[in-house]
């Protein structure tokens, strides 16, 4: 095999590695479908729902600290400049607007890529299959759920699960920002390809750069893998690779908040 072709099947190999753990499951070929000139139908009413999410609702972590409070200030004022907010196409097609959960004075905050179906439904991020494993992965390194702060870089669902696309992010990028410096946290945990180039600003291929750590605004960033990748490729190599990243944040919260 000449070096060539085994330089381009390296890149392609390393291309479908980086599609796997953005989330993406197929890339769809057809062609665009003409612009129908009847108008579009309208959806069907919504019927109230017995829906109820895979992860429980959130313990109540007792009364904050003052610097909490003023914290828990700050994300209000965030969500009340969000409001209902039309600012992208994702708008039309969502049920609920998911901000974000968790505490106020959370040491970390796990930041996601976008709702899906479960949390569209529910308001809350990380709720359905996804979120059982992210539960089970913050627990594993001796947190509880309650104690961390978990969001999305868009706030509502991309149509189909699919990747949000430029101007969706765009559009939501400010209020994610203003509720990480709200927070200030001691350390970001990106999930995905998504939420770790957003806010570096720049592609970042998540199969080589996870377990390294980043800075964003003066906080360390740990990229890792998103809760589906895991799900899909439930290796022992994926799990402890993890587990990995969460046990360097955890011995970084420790260090700069011991107990």
């Amino acid at each position: 095999m000449s070096e060539e072709r085994t330089k381009i099947l390296r890149q392609i190999r390393e291309s479908l590695e980086e599609l796997g753990a953005e989330g993406v499951d197929f890339v769809a070929a057809g062609a665009k479908q003409p612009a129908s000139e009847s108008p579009p139908a309208q959806p069907a009413k919504q019927e109230p729902s017995s829906f109820v999410p895979r992860v429980a609702a959130l313990a109540d972590s007792g009364p904050h600290s003052e610097l909490g409070e003023e914290a828990a200030s700050r994300l209000a004022a965030v969500r009340q400049e969000l409001g209902e907010c039309t600012r992208c196409k994702l708008c039309d097609t969502r049920k609920t607007i998911v901000f974000g959960e968790g505490s106020p004075e959370a040491p970390v905050v796990f930041v996601g890529e976008g709702p899906g179906d479960e949390e569209d439904r529910s308001g809350r991020p990380f709720v359905g299959r996804s979120g059982e494993l992210l539960t089970k992965m913050i627990e594993s390194v001796g947190w509880k759920r309650e104690e961390i702060y978990i969001c999305n870089i868009v706030k509502c669902r991309p149509p189909k699960n699919r990747n949000p696309e430029r101007d969706e992010i765009e559009a939501c990028q400010a209020f994610l920002e203003k509720q990480i410096l709200a927070i200030r946290p001691v350390a970001l945990i990106t999930l995905g390809k998504p939420a770790i180039s957003t806010l570096l600003g720049r592609e970042v291929p998540i199969t080589r750069e996870r377990g390294i750590w980043q800075e964003w605004n003066g906080i360390r960033l740990m990229p890792t893998f998103h809760p589906a990748y895991v799900l899909r490729s439930y290796t022992q190599k994926n799990r402890q690779a993890v587990w990995d990243d969460l046990q360097a944040v955890r011995a970084l919260v420790d260090e700069t908040r011991p107990s």
